[in-house]
């Protein structure tokens, strides 16, 4: 791909290399023949070159099997002769400052640092050791240069050969397999088999640590990433062309030993990088820092170190691998707001080049992480701009299959729809420009603008992926009105256009494209949700439906809708009854029963057309609307009487006349009407019953009228002028007056209904009539003579009351002291005395305690 290092050879030795260890530009490097040597890196430009700093030849009398440093402690541990030594690594001669004894027999040991700040801000560093002896593993704690035991030793199947340990996980490599303990969780010490080496289970293991929660691990010709809890990494690999020896990782490049040479590979992604060949029999690599590495062989050093930042970013920028120009940026040595500005500027490069490589959902993703103008984003796609808007030309992706184009559409969705999300959040109202930038402070209205561009194009989207988003788009949309009302009338959705114009507020060109398709359902919907500020308009177009189906168009003033019902009934009633008469019934009864309506406007508008309805279709064909007039005249309060009265002739519909009469208070006339003109006596009665039940005005000589009009048929002429009589009832009848008398005795006043009877009624006839009022004339005065009883009783005991009360008395003088202030009650104090005899000043009475009462 590109050249990512140099390798410089640093020094041909004497003695066999047994093991290296590297920080900052500190090599160290144990011998075969028990030697330690330390240089120090010298680099100027692309040059290298080391001093020797320290040398002890007699470090140890067996081979170093494996070194580590710990710079934060300023120690070295190495394993020689199967035992773990701490070092001073300050020291010439590397002075051993203590031996592990516990560790003899050890193969291999894994050091794991761990910095922690307390919370005065002091920095610690815990420093543990996983130590590999025989078919243990021994862990160990650093303090004062001397390695504790941290916990019981780990029992396992085999000795190990490779081990890397992060966080609370030791990852191990035995002659086969791998495995992981975990040294947290419910059960410390927990052993755990992960995969094999290889598929005839006889490689050797490669380890190494990629980050503080994963490990790559070698299988064959591949490394796997695998984290703390022995999970893989899945579509993240390493592929080598060979079995590497040793691996080393150094962002973001993972350096793999091979034949004579080290590979150069990537992560992601996953891809060769480079070779760096012409390096015989290479054993060992270690990374020292960032961009530094050294590899050796038994005799023979090298340093590895990476190329300028800045150059491999120019090659990779126009190589377009932008990922791996991103990682290099960020953990280059640059300013924040250099690395800021860089990666910025290749994101957006890598945007626009994954669309051009139709990976189109992940290049949205890109913008939106990068908040990139939307109106920038649309630019990508020609055939969605707004015909209206001029447009710099962007070079667009051809040769789309259909699927591809499909799938573009929906990356653009998912990526105007999140632009749409953020527009409508507080935060985001005051950092929108017109272009749709997150990141410039903007007016409203410039984010309305930019509103407009995202709804037409997500439009324009909808129609083209699914169809069945645009209805519930336009709902709650800023879409341009005069581009979407072309698109939607090319595309023929109708639906969809009435919905534009009723969120529009073009209220009348919905309507009538609504009456051109004749859509009643769709008409009366509309018109319920318009509301009272539109009411002409409502009436306007209710007209056609009317006239189409009165009993569907009568839903637009009568359905239980809020709007509906707080439509101006005056004006409404006044638009039925001069244009759809038909329906002035049902929407006046829907008013008064349903709404409760009490404006005696409609009640009395009721009653009208109820005698309309049947006067003109006569009373035998109306005779349910005939009940309906007789119900409501005798149950509704609200209608006024003494304007009703005057609709209703002498000659028709006498019943509900008499039921008016009966409201005004007019009882003989009612008779009248019920005896003389109907010839019902019966009817007669059950009014007097009425009347007298609900205690209205006149009802102690309801009975009495009744009766005198019996016994005196010829006075009714003088009450009804022009009342055609029935001869049923012309002649009078003692007999139903007396039956009468007797029947409702205690309902009339005895001295009025004996005053209406004949003279030659005998006494006899009228006994139980007499017998009844007697009784009932005498009760009465029981129950009052009981009531003056009681009330001269209770006159007494207040009287009582009184002069108890008068005859207490309190003497304040000078010398008395408010109990509350403890001051002495002056001439001209107002004064408050308590039941319990305490007297205080008026002004100390809410000071003193309730208790006290």
């Amino acid at each position: 791909m590109h050249e990512a290092y140099l390798k410089t050879s640093l020094l041909n030795v004497q003695f066999q290399v047994e093991s290296i260890t590297a920080y900052d530009d500190n090599l160290l490097v144990g011998t075969r023949q028990g030697q330690l040597c330390m240089y120090n890196l010298l680099r100027s430009d692309e040059k290298c070159e080391v001093q020797l700093m320290r040398y002890n030849k007699s470090f140890s009398k067996k081979p170093v099997q494996q070194l580590e440093v710990i710079p934060d402690s300023n120690l070295l541990i190495s394993l020689t002769d199967n035992l773990i030594q701490v070092h001073d690594l300050n020291a010439i001669h590397f002075t051993t400052l203590s031996q592990v004894q516990k560790t003899r027999g050890a193969s291999l040991f894994a050091l794991n640092t761990k910095k922690q700040t307390s919370m005065t801000g002091e920095v610690s560093v815990l420093v543990r050791m996983a130590v590999a002896v025989k078919r243990k593993i021994q862990l160990y704690y650093l303090k004062n240069n001397e390695f504790f035991q941290l916990m019981n030793d780990v029992s396992l199947n085999d000795i190990p050969r490779a081990m890397v340990w992060c966080q609370e996980t030791i990852c191990m490599g035995f002659k086969g397999e791998y495995a992981i303990i975990e040294l947290d969780g419910d059960s410390p010490g927990k052993y755990t088999d992960l995969f094999p080496t290889s598929s005839t289970r006889s490689s050797e293991p490669c380890i190494t640590k990629v980050s503080e929660t994963t490990f790559a691990l070698c299988r064959e010709s591949q490394s796997v990433i695998v984290n703390v809890k022995g999970e893989t990494e899945r579509n993240k690999a390493l592929r080598w062309s060979e079995i590497p020896i040793n691996i080393a990782w150094d962002e973001p490049y993972a350096l793999g030993i091979i034949t004579d040479g080290i590979e150069v590979l990537t992560l992601e992604p996953s891809s060769l990088v480079q070779t760096l060949g012409n390096m015989p029999k290479v054993r060992f690599i270690v990374a020292a820092q960032q961009g530094l590495l050294y590899a050796a062989a038994i005799s023979q050093i090298w340093c590895i170190h990476s190329v300028d930042i800045a150059k491999q970013r120019k090659i990779l920028v126009d190589g377009k691998h932008f990922q791996l120009a991103l990682k290099l940026t960020q953990i280059s040595n640059e300013s924040e707001e250099e690395k800021k500005e860089k990666i910025h500027h290749i994101q957006t490069l890598l945007a626009y080049d994954l669309f051009h490589r139709k990976e189109f959902h992940e290049s949205m993703k890109e913008f939106l992480k990068l908040g990139t103008a939307a109106y920038d984003v649309i630019r990508l796609f020609p055939d969605l701009l707004p015909q209206s808007q001029a447009a710099e030309p962007v070079e667009p992706v051809r040769d789309l299959t259909e699927k591809e184009l499909e799938a573009s559409r929906l990356a653009l969705i998912d990526y105007l729809t999140e632009i749409r999300h953020r527009l409508h959040s507080p935060e985001a109202q005051a950092n929108v420009n017109a272009t749709g930038n997150l990141n410039e402070r903007t007016a409203s209205k410039s984010t309305q603008q930019l509103l407009q561009i995202i709804d037409t194009t997500l439009l324009k989207c909808y129609l083209q992926t699914n169809d069945a988003l645009v209805a519930p788009l336009l709902r709650l949309n800023h879409c341009h009105l005069q581009e979407t009302e072309k698109i939607l009338k090319k595309m023929g959705k109708h639906n969809e256009l009435i919905i534009l114009y009723q969120t529009k507020g073009q209220h009348r060109r919905a309507l009538e494209l609504l009456q051109t398709e004749k859509s009643i359902d769709r008409t009366i919907n509309y018109l319920q949700h318009l509301g009272s500020e539109h009411i002409g308009l409502i009436l306007e177009f209710a007209d056609w439906v009317l006239e189409e189906s009165p009993e569907d168009g009568l839903k637009i003033f009568i359905e239980d809708i809020a709007e509906v019902e707080a439509l101006p009934r005056p004006r409404v009633l006044d638009f039925l009854l001069t244009t759809h008469k038909s329906v002035a019934i049902p929407y006046l009864e829907h008013v008064v029963h349903t709404w409760d309506e009490t404006n005696p406007l409609f009640h009395n508008a009721l009653v009208y057309q109820y005698r309309e309805k049947i006067m003109a279709e006569g009373a035998a064909v109306t005779e349910h609307t005939r009940k309906k007039l007789i119900d409501f005249l005798e149950h509704s309060k609200y209608y006024i009487p003494e304007n009703v009265l005057n609709e209703f002739p002498t000659n028709n519909l006498l019943e509900e006349r008499a039921i008016i009469l009966g409201r005004l208070g007019k009882h003989e006339e009612a008779h009248t009407i019920y005896v003389r003109a109907l010839g019902d006596i019966d009817k007669a009665t059950e009014y007097c019953k009425k009347v007298y039940d609900k205690n209205l005005p006149g009802c102690q000589t309801v009975y009495v009228s009744l009766i005198k009009l019996i016994l005196n048929p010829d006075s009714c002429s003088l009450a009804l002028p022009g009342l055609i009589l029935s001869p049923k009832t012309a002649q009078p009848d003692l007999e139903l007056a007396l039956k009468l008398l007797e029947e409702h005795a205690c309902h009339m006043d005895p001295l009025d209904a004996l005053s209406i009877l004949p003279d030659n009624v005998p006494v006899s006839r009228i006994g139980k009539f007499l017998s009844v009022a007697l009784h009932k004339v005498i009760q009465e005065r029981r129950n009052v003579q009981l009531m003056k009883g009681l009330l001269y009783a209770e006159h007494l005991q207040c009287q009582e009351m009184k002069l108890a009360l008068q005859s207490q008395h309190v003497l304040v003088t000078e010398l008395n002291v408010c109990p509350v202030c403890k001051k002495r009650f002056g001439n001209q104090s107002a004064l408050v005395r308590y039941p319990n005899g305490d007297v205080v000043h008026f002004s100390c009475q809410e000071r003193k305690p309730q208790e006290d009462f």
